[in-house]
């Protein structure tokens, strides 16, 4: 990830929304309860390869995927270039735009059903 997408320190946790107090919870966006949610959310990872997996683990330990609104997230390119509204059903980067699979549908998908 970019290095602007983990320099950014959140006030809120992206999860819940509550205040976030320790130095490493702002740094990751999540506080130490939403984390572990995170970290250990089962999302059925059958239609995804491993870099896939691995790219939107990353994604959210970067906090560099955001909720906008209900079901809708903005996420951040891998090289930190560009942002993309995406959700867990769509994106509108380059491969959810030609109908594919994302990373960024996986990690909205992960945060969802923590």
């Amino acid at each position: 990830m970019n290095a602007a997408a983990t320099t950014h320190h959140h006030t809120n946790c992206l999860r819940c929304g509550r205040a976030l107090t320790s130095t490493k919870s702002m740094a990751t966006g999540y506080g130490p309860k939403c984390a572990a949610k995170v970290r250990n959310t089962i999302v059925d990872l059958t239609d995804y390869k491993p870099h896939q997996i691995a790219s939107a683990r990353e994604l959210i330990a970067d906090a560099a995927i955001i909720p906008l609104r209900s079901v809708i997230f903005i996420a951040v390119s891998t090289d930190g270039t560009e942002t993309y509204r995406t959700a867990p059903t769509g994106c509108n980067c380059p491969a959810g735009l030609k109908g594919s699979r994302c990373y960024h549908q996986l990690a909205a998908r992960m945060l969802l059903a923590a």
